[in-house]
């Protein structure tokens, strides 16, 4: 049998292109150099006696792949690695990262402090499902780190934001929360799906969870839905984990193998997706019909600073207000022929999409204004294609 590559033979001074390559995967005795995809509901066990001290936890090993599945395992080992965490759960996407993290750290009766601008479906979750069970939200500007204290009450257990947000780019100082969480005494979960940990690592500045929707730029190329969890073992090994185990919104090994497989590239993406986005940014902020950009690249945007001491890369979103309103918003998506026009982002392909009418439209009105998200605005995800392709793509529409 060939020597599986053990998580604890992971070299501490590996940085996160390595790790991305080499952490967190076990061969299996044919000895592939490429993951496997173990694509099985179960497993084997060698008597009933082994079954029996399986599932009683009395012997470690695999069980049914709803919780325990080697390639997902695989996906999971080396995202941990890459964030710098104890451990991450694979979930079926997004959402259920963020459900399942809510649904171990929360109980009737208990306190959230959110941030403003939330994702459009976060918001959604929070205010129209977890509000039912009697659990209280308060919204904050990410950036308004003394607001965060203000906000606390002696029930609340959970500090959630995004950082970037999406779509405006705005930033919290991470370590700022977290010295605040853990002076009185909550838990800091941080959402890094625009950054990753290719450009950002939570964990390291202080957080307790780092959130993912593989989706986006953990495959890179829009093959497939997932989502994870990272943190230590306790809080995710243990209570999300349990969470995963016995409600089910779990990983299939098929996109944990696409996922598995995009890490190995991540760095070098993301590298060469803040390449180009740097360069549309720079020219959208010269153009005359665009009237702000939101892109912390820019030495303009009112946190380029903080981006700069948290990042070590400015990411590929880049969103922008458009002086005429919706109706200019949708004849530049209209004009582009380069640009796919989907809500989706984080791909090698660039996309294009209006967030008020899109992933920001079942928020309503008065929560998009509250958030900033104005009629024109438009968010680009840059890809992988040419800067000057792009930037010709959007002069068609200007």
């Amino acid at each position: 049998m060939s020597k599986p590559d053990r998580p604890q033979d992971i070299d501490p001074n590996w940085g996160t292109a390595t790790l991305g390559v080499r952490a967190g995967e076990m061969r299996s005795e044919f000895g592939e150099h490429s993951a496997a995809i173990h694509a099985t509901s179960s497993f084997v066990f060698e008597s009933a006696e082994a079954a029996a001290k399986r599932f009683s936890g009395e012997e470690p090993g695999l069980i049914y792949s709803r919780f325990t599945n080697p390639t997902v395992q695989g996906f999971e080992r080396k995202l941990a690695a890459m964030e710098g965490g104890d451990q991450a759960v694979a979930t079926a996407s997004g959402m259920s990262a963020i459900l399942s993290l809510l649904l171990a750290t929360l109980r009737a009766g208990d306190h959230l402090v959110a941030a403003k601008g939330l994702f459009g479906s976060t918001t959604g979750l929070l205010n129209n499902i977890i509000s039912r069970f009697d659990i209280a939200i308060t919204y904050v500007a990410p950036s308004d780190t003394d607001a965060w204290r203000q906000a606390v009450q002696p029930n609340t257990r959970l500090f959630m934001v995004e950082s970037p947000t999406n779509p405006l780019c705005e930033l919290a100082d991470i370590a700022a929360l977290a010295q605040i969480a853990r002076d009185v005494g909550v838990l800091l979960a941080v959402d890094n799906c625009f950054c990753t940990p290719a450009l950002q690592q939570p964990l390291a500045l202080g957080a307790h969870v780092v959130l993912h929707s593989a989706t986006k730029f953990l495959d890179g190329q829009g093959r497939a839905v997932g989502g994870a969890v990272v943190g230590d073992s306790k809080l995710v090994g243990e209570d999300v984990f349990g969470i995963i185990r016995t409600a089910g919104p779990c990983m299939s090994p098929f996109n944990a193998w696409v996922f598995l497989k995009g890490l190995e590239t991540l760095d070098v993406r993301m590298r060469a997706h803040c390449q180009r986005a740097e360069q549309v940014a720079g020219w959208l902020a010269e153009q005359p019909a665009v009237d702000r950009v939101y892109y912390t690249g820019l030495s303009t945007h009112p946190q380029h600073a903080l981006a700069c001491r948290q990042q070590s890369g400015h990411g590929a979103i880049v969103a922008f207000d458009l002086k005429g309103g919706q109706a200019a918003a949708f004849n530049l998506i209209n004009a582009t022929r380069l640009f796919s026009i989907t809500a989706n982002l984080g791909d090698v392909r660039s996309t294009i999409t209006h967030p008020p009418t899109t992933t920001h439209y079942r928020i309503g009105p008065e929560l998009r204004a509250a958030a900033g998200i104005q009629d024109g605005l438009v968010r680009l995800s840059i890809g992988l294609e040419d800067a000057g392709d792009l930037i010709a793509d959007l002069q068609r529409g200007l």
